[in-house]
């Protein structure tokens, strides 16, 4: 039985503990599982967003090949009039065989403009388009001024413009004399209405947008078209800069044109125009943020019954708990006097002498009985006598503070007593207090007495509890034979008694 009462006893404070362990480990399972899943979701949003990137670079790239192919071949006639410019016969030739000359090879398309020759002074003097081209002068152009002013400026691209009717963007190259002398410009343009088609051949969404730039950052042409920002030059726009998005780079966030946050990529070419593909931050991730949504619902739910049903075992477990600690304090107190009964003293002691007997130190033992108790029992009845335990016990507890001690009712009308770390003297102090008290409690001091035996060893090897108990018992005997109402320490070997 009492081997089976240390089990339950035992096994108490490991319900508790099992109670918050529930708790916590449904926590750190359910802060791991959350930190999963968002690793997994912030994987699928990288993906995402490198797909949308990959597909960006090659719509980009392939537009950008597109324009450099289309100015390269222009450019080609562009040359072939300037070189052919200097041929001796072009100056005598008739207008017929001059046009034949300079542009039989000359490349022609509906969005490329009629190819023109200007003078030195800026005046046309050639137009592919007819044999007599009306008077116009383009000296204060900025593409003529460049060719003037620099012999080695090349192709030469302006910013959009109405050329001729028509918006468009002007190739331009230098016509130099032999010995490098400027002699004209040969010029021609390349229409908005190639870039508008180029783009409608596309499948873009409708916020997509497609810039075409020049490598000074001025805005050729853009999609979705709007003429108030064709020819802005990005770089003077001071909350903009050119590291932002460098060539083959990616840039998600505001641009510089509009506030809406998108993913920009640049092309990789290395032509005289490059192209920034963007698709709005929203539309990259809006599948992505529909599954984040699902799975988020679902991996909540989940959390939230994880947790539900933890509290619901852990406040099970706890009540579990509760019930046996109270059972246990029902087993082993006494319901009469609140003090703990002889199993529970008996489970103490037990444990008290080990300890006293590994730490050398010294164990106390006050046995108690009350005074003539059988006779005040059957004379004023067992409800006096109920009374009369229930004082005495009160006393007892007034007398005994220290955590350590162990007050019982040992059985009847005796109690005892255990004190740890006490020596005789100390232990002897405190039953002759108990004793006053317990006379004190009533005026009829011939009934409201006790008398006390007290026992107080150093444990040794060999040697076991009962040892004490017999010692303080023998005391109590003493302490009746001698007239009671008085205290008596055992002393031993010889256990020679001491009033």
């Amino acid at each position: 039985m009492q081997s089976g009462w240390r089990e339950v006893t035992t096994r108490l404070p490991w319900r508790i503990f099992s109670a918050k362990l529930l708790i916590i480990s449904s926590v750190v399972t359910v802060i791991g599982f959350s930190a999963i899943c968002v690793n997994v979701m912030l994987d699928m949003r990288r993906g995402e967003e490198a797909l949308a990137r990959q597909t960006l670079e090659n719509l980009a790239t392939s537009i950008e090949a597109d324009i450099s192919r289309n100015i390269e071949i222009y450019d080609l006639s562009l040359k072939a009039v300037a070189s052919n410019m200097l041929l001796p016969e072009i100056n005598t030739a008739s207008k017929p065989i001059r046009h034949l000359i300079l542009f039989d090879h000359a490349t022609t398309a509906r969005h490329f403009g009629a190819i023109q020759v200007f003078d030195a002074d800026g005046k046309l003097t050639i137009d592919a388009s007819t044999l007599d081209p009306l008077p116009e002068n383009r000296s204060e152009e900025d593409y003529f001024r460049v060719h003037r002013d620099d012999p080695g400026a090349g192709l030469f691209i302006s910013r959009p413009m109405l050329f001729r009717g028509a918006y468009s963007i002007v190739l331009s190259r230098r016509i130099s004399d032999t010995d490098g002398g400027f002699l004209g410009v040969v010029t021609g343009s390349i229409r908005f209405s190639y870039f508008h088609e180029l783009f409608e051949r596309l499948n873009l969404d409708p916020d997509d947008t497609i810039t075409v730039l020049k490598r000074d950052r001025t805005i050729m042409m853009r999609r979705p078209f709007d003429l108030d920002i064709i020819g802005k030059n990005l770089g003077t726009q001071p909350s903009w800069k050119a590291d932002n998005l460098k060539a083959g780079g990616a840039y998600a966030g505001q641009g510089p044109v509009d506030a809406t946050p998108r993913l920009y990529v640049r092309s990789t070419g290395t032509g005289p125009l490059f192209v920034v593909a963007g698709k709005p931050l929203a539309a990259v991730f809006e599948l992505w943020q529909k599954e984040a949504y699902r799975i988020g619902a679902v991996v909540l739910a989940l959390i939230l019954f994880m947790l539900a049903s933890s509290l619901v075992l852990a406040r099970e477990i706890g009540r579990r708990a509760e019930a046996e600690r109270k059972l246990e304090e029902m087993a082993t107190t006494d319901a009469l006097t609140g003090l703990k009964n002889r199993r529970k003293f008996d489970q103490v002691i037990d444990v008290e002498w080990r300890r006293a007997m590994r730490q050398k130190a010294s164990v106390a033992l006050l046995m108690i009985d009350a005074d003539h108790f059988k006779a005040y029992n059957d004379t004023f009845g067992h409800q006096a006598g109920d009374q009369v335990l229930v004082g005495i016990a009160i006393c007892i507890s007034d007398s005994v503070r220290r955590s350590g001690d162990c007050a019982a009712r040992y059985g009847g009308e005796e109690f005892a007593v255990l004190l740890p770390n006490t020596s005789a003297a100390e232990a002897f102090n405190i039953a002759e207090t108990i004793r006053g008290k317990v006379r004190g409690w009533s005026d009829d001091q011939t009934t409201s007495t006790v008398s006390c035996g007290i026992a107080s060893f150093v444990p040794t090897t060999g040697t076991d509890w009962p040892i004490l108990v017999a010692a303080a018992d023998k005391a109590l005997y003493a302490a009746k034979a001698g007239g009671r109402n008085q205290s008596v320490v055992a002393s031993l070997p010889k256990l020679s008694l001491v009033a």
